[in-house]
This record gives structure tokens, sequence and C-alpha cells, in this order.
């Protein structure tokens, strides 16, 4: 390990160690979606207080939101909903000890990945069939 010429102690490794991984990129993900489910929370409050405001305030909140770009930030936090309970469901199973070798970690990374849009467009067909 190098040293610190002055001190002796040895360095902290940094991001140029590391080589980007799947694994590396989840964990990023997964503070990236835990950001903005808290932003995404105050639409929910907003929607909540339109309802409870009347008619005018829940047509402003549909106007803002149910057109396409509203829909495509709606979709988005539908999918860090999603993407961030299958990492909390990941890592629930990693703390029990079990999955922790790097072959488990990586299927369990794809299939969290893969099980996390699979909702968002299940929840987005359903919305649009009760719509």
């Amino acid at each position: 390990m190098a040293s610190n010429g002055s001190t002796g102690r040895p360095l902290s490794p940094h991001l140029q160690v590391y080589r980007f991984s799947l694994l590396m990129a989840l964990s990023i993900l997964h503070r990236a979606t835990g950001i903005a489910l808290y932003l995404g929370t105050l639409i929910v409050v907003w929607w909540l207080v339109a309802v409870a405001s009347g008619p005018a305030a829940l047509a402003f909140w549909q106007m803002v939101f149910l057109n396409p770009l509203g829909l495509l930030v709606l979709f988005g936090y539908t999918w860090a909903l999603f993407h961030h309970m299958m990492g909390g469901i990941r890592h629930l199973v990693w703390d029990t000890g079990a999955r922790l070798d790097v072959a488990s970690a990586k299927s369990t990374a794809m299939f969290s990945t893969i099980a996390a849009f699979a909702l968002t467009i299940l929840v987005w067909i359903v919305a649009f069939m009760v719509r």
C-alpha cells in the first residue's frame, strides 16, 4: 500500500483504484433514488393537499403533472420507489448473512434491477387501464 512520505501512514484508496462495476453503480443509484424519493414525496403531498383543497387546486395539479413531462416525472418517481425498495430488500437479505458472495451479489443486483423496471411498468399499465 502506498504511504504518505512525511508521516509514513498509508493513503486511502481513491476512486481511480477501483474498477467501475454493476454493484458500485447500484450502490450509487440506491443513494440517488433515496434523494429522489425525498423530493418526489413533495409531489405526493402536493397532490394530497390539492385533493383536500377542492376542484380548482386539483385541476391545477393535474395540469402540471398530467402532461407528457409531468407523466415522465411521475414515471421516474415510480421507478425510483421500486428501485429503492428492491435495493432495500437486497440489503435486508444481506443483513442475514446470506448471498454475500460476489456471484450471488451480482445475480441479486440484476434481479432487483429487472424487478424494479417490471414493477414500474406493471403499475403504469394498471394505472392506465383503470383510468
